[in-house]
């Protein structure tokens, strides 16, 4: 379907009046060509984490389009179990790669979000909550420098510890009483407050790349996001950081926030601009998902949407960088692993593994360490059950998901079970802790494991 005074596609809705103003919203946010593109040939089934648990054809994401497609139809009307079941979704996108119709479900699970959230009457303290955390909260740098400050405090004080031993715990729901006690040291302090700005290659530079720093990764993994740095150092790449850099959006746009998630995805692309960068690198997967599709969430932005485009095609996963551009450093083997060989495994970051394409780098460059064996975990693709904040959220199916994950992580017999996003990385470490048999194994961030295994390399200075 053509303009007359334009060559640009309108996407074709269907000519069907609907009543229910959710149904109307949907109507007007889904992606019909994208719901149509659905063959329902069932090659997404087997790759679905919440069918796979359940084996129910609407927790697929061909029955969740077939709803999609129902209600814009005005087929049926969206009700509460819709919405739900559109919550159920962990976004993990394993169907992508799946679908040989290549159809952008993981466009049209945010649309259908976007429209059930302008749509919502969330209760007063729910309103609240969700005002708080994304207008409040992630936005803003220096709040969550207060957050991380006040996390610490709590953690050191012994406040920690009377919280735990008193009982008032109990108090909350158990899920988040279980995340409680695996969340890392928090601080204030992240990475530019400990190595400033702009870090110099070691010997000649290859490149002049921008560290996409993040907010969780900077509140809890600090020290990931300063080895990151130093990592890339190491392989030749000066590293400047724009401190003016603010959230990715990722926990907006999946939760329904979607104009919170361009407002941010505006400031950023102006920010790295200005750096004057070759790439932009990412060390969580979840962000790096939505970075590289910036050019997609802001492609109806006149005054933005080419800087998007540039944006978007100079984000890279900080494992690829390394492997495809950079001097990989030498990695020696650490003391534990002098006399036998340490037994590593990896799980990948679905949104790294599914939208940004990246799954050979971080097993290239785990191999390259000296006297180490690694285990290739069965499923390592499969999704672990963090998904942004869906372990919060959809607490018993992510621990489903997870317990089953557990099973195949524990037959590796690993010491360390690697992964690249900080959601990941706290999902495993829950893991062990409710569902290990081997107490020692330890979660890391890649990129800690292989800092840590650099030839000759500088100590981390701790700020």
């Amino acid at each position: 379907m053509v303009n007359e005074n334009s060559t640009t596609p309108i996407p074709y809705k269907p000519d069907v009046k609907l009543n229910n103003s959710l149904a109307q919203k949907l109507q007007i946010k889904l992606d019909y060509d994208q719901l149509t593109n659905c063959m329902r040939c069932g090659f997404c089934l087997p790759a679905c984490p919440t069918f796979r648990e359940t084996g129910l054809e609407p927790e697929s994401p061909r029955g969740r389009i077939a709803l999609m497609k129902a209600v814009a139809d005005g087929l049926m009307t969206p009700d509460q179990a819709f919405q739900d079941q559109m919550n159920h979704c962990l976004g993990c996108r394993a169907c992508e790669p799946a679908c040989p119709a290549d159809v952008k479900y993981g466009q049209l699970i945010e649309q259908a979000r976007e429209a059930i959230e302008d749509h919502a009457k969330h209760s007063i303290p729910v309103k609240g909550l969700r005002k708080m955390v994304f207008e409040g909260m992630f936005p803003h740098r220096g709040r969550l420098k207060v957050l991380g400050g006040t996390l610490a405090f709590y953690q050191k004080s012994g406040l920690r510890k009377i919280a735990r031993h008193s009982g008032v715990m109990r108090m909350f729901p158990k899920h988040l009483e279980e995340m409680e006690r695996i969340l890392p040291n928090a601080t204030s302090k992240g990475v530019v407050e400990r190595i400033g700005t702009v870090y110099p290659a070691k010997g000649d530079v290859i490149a002049r790349v921008a560290l996409f720093r993040g907010c969780i990764m900077d509140v809890l993994f600090a020290e990931t996001n300063v080895n990151t740095v130093k990592l890339l150092s190491e392989a030749g790449f000066e590293v400047v950081i724009p401190n003016e850099q603010v959230c990715c959006g990722a926990l907006h746009a999946h939760s329904g926030e979607m104009e919170l998630a361009k407002a941010l995805a505006r400031t950023n692309v102006n920010v790295f601009k200005e750096a004057g960068i070759d790439y932009i690198v990412s060390n969580a997967g979840g962000c790096g998902a939505l970075l590289v599709e910036y050019d997609h969430l802001l492609n109806d932005d006149m005054e933005h949407s080419a800087l998007a485009e540039w944006f978007a095609s100079r984000v890279i996963d900080v494992s690829e960088l390394l492997h495809d551009h950079g001097r990989i450093p030498v990695f020696v083997e650490s003391e534990e692993s002098a006399f036998q060989p340490v037994t590593i495994t990896y799980q990948d970051s679905c949104h790294l593994r599914n939208v940004m394409k990246s799954s050979d780098a971080p097993r290239q460059l785990m191999k390259q360490v000296a006297n180490v064996n690694f285990i290739e975990m069965k499923e390592a693709d499969r999704c672990c059950g963090s998904a942004g904040i869906y372990n919060v959220t959809q607490p018993e199916m992510a621990n489903e998901i997870l317990e089953h994950k557990m099973e195949h992580a524990n037959r590796t017999q690993a010491r360390y079970l690697l992964t690249s996003n900080p959601g990941c990385l706290l999902q495993m470490k829950l893991g062990v802790e409710k569902h290990g048999v081997n107490r020692q194994m330890e979660i890391k961030h890649i990129v800690d494991f292989l800092y840590e295994r650099i030839s000759h390399r500088d100590e981390v200075t701790n700020c």
